[in-house]
């Protein structure tokens, strides 16, 4: 498949993304609808689970979806357990460091309460959070200066997500990454708002955690956490099981012994039929290639941007972005504060799916995010209902 052919064709793309029969689907940044692809992998592994869910190609089916995770990282599959939902991850990253009193944590409070919380509560261990603050009005904005800025010498670790959920602003990982390695800090990443979208590579990162269920377009609770090889004495399991635990026969031993590489963060079953969901999405997206997906995103993210403006919507965050920290969420703030669930209740009227979220100061967001399959038509649709509703109150 390639972008190209998809578009030239609705048949086409109805075909392999069925949501577009139904509606104008623009809120990937949210919880995605599957493909044809990954939802006949869920079907086809729950046919085989109606006569024995014990699969005699299990380890082959959890390791192909290990390697495939890692081709789009740039990782090792045995860096690559598979674990959801992201704030999994991060808490176990959070669980299973060695941390002293007097360590210090950087991560931004503007970020989704995922990456927040499990850097927070680490006051109880005696660990100081330092919270990242951005420009007046550039939320999600953070560059190396941002953080060095909050560096100590007693800072261990930097946690931040790829893209900020609200603004869609990114960050420039490797940058950040390589900056932090130098000093040796250890450098955790959200990155369920990237992954699937736009290239990642994690040459200079230690843990990163992503769900699959936003522009992975995998199923919810699927996903893929990240511990590069030399981390894995260092980070400790804190959730632990007959399946990270070595125990032959499934005879408990005395002694607490982890199997090699990452499947010692798996402790238990793993969620199958949403690994293969994943798995079908993640090879799709490899298919049409992430580095085209990503011009896609770009591409539409300049044809809506004006319409929405010129309408009195005000783009949310910074203004003056470089194309390396756009990403494919686009946020606005939209006139009559007042009346935007009525803009929600007329968009969900029209089937059109789109996200209303919130900034800090209570203020009202259309989040808009398409991915590459769809049309320049689908954001033209959101435009009149948006320019509808803006003539209705003035």
């Amino acid at each position: 498949m390639n972008i190209s052919d998809l578009l030239a064709s609705e048949e086409l793309r109805r075909k392999h993304f069925p949501i577009a029969d139904h509606q104008a689907f623009l809120a990937h940044a949210g919880v995605a609808a599957l493909p044809l692809a990954a939802a006949k992998a869920v079907r086809d592994f729950a046919d085989q689970g109606s006569r024995a869910q014990q699969e005699r190609d299990f380890f082959k089916r959890v390791n192909h979806a290990r390697a495939t995770s890692a081709r789009l990282l740039g990782a090792d599959s045995d860096e690559i357990a598979l674990l959801g939902p992201t704030a999994l991850g991060l808490n176990l990253v959070a669980d299973g460091l060695d941390w002293r009193e007097g360590d210090e944590v950087v991560c931004y409070q503007d970020d989704y309460p995922a990456n927040v919380y499990p850097w927070l509560k680490l006051a109880d261990r005696g660990v100081r959070c330092a919270l990242l603050e951005t420009a007046d009005g550039e939320q999600g904005r953070i560059t190396w200066e941002t953080v060095e800025n909050a560096l100590t010498e007693r800072t261990r670790l930097v946690a931040l997500a790829t893209a900020n959920f609200a603004s869609g602003t990114r960050i420039d990982v490797d940058a950040i990454g390589e900056k932090l390695h130098e000093r040796g800090i250890l450098f955790c990443l959200d990155g369920i708002q990237t992954l699937g979208a736009f290239p990642l590579r994690v040459t200079h990162v230690d843990f990163l955690s992503a769900d699959s269920h936003k522009w992975l377009l995998g199923p919810v609770g699927a996903g893929i956490f990240y511990v590069k090889k030399k981390h894995h004495d260092v980070l400790r399991p804190s959730l632990l099981g007959a399946w990270n635990v070595v125990s032959p026969e499934f005879v408990a031993q005395r002694k607490i012994e982890f199997y090699a590489g990452a499947r010692r963060y798996e402790c238990g079953t793993l969620n199958l039929p949403g690994i293969a969901g994943m798995a079908a999405s993640m090879e799709l997206l490899l298919t049409v290639g992430v580095e085209n997906i990503a011009a896609r995103l770009l591409a539409l993210k300049d044809y809506l941007a004006p319409r929405l403006t010129e309408i009195g919507f005000k783009i949310f965050g910074a203004q003056n972005l470089t194309v390396s920290e756009m990403s494919g969420i686009s946020s606005f703030l939209p006139p009559a504060q007042g009346r935007v669930n009525e803009l929600a209740s007329l968009l969900a009227a029209r089937k059109i799916a789109v996200s209303i979220r919130q900034d800090r100061a209570g203020r009202k967001l259309l989040r808009v995010s398409p991915h590459f399959y769809n049309t320049k038509a689908e954001l033209d649709q959101l435009a009149a209902v948006c320019a509808e509703w803006a003539k209705k109150g003035t």
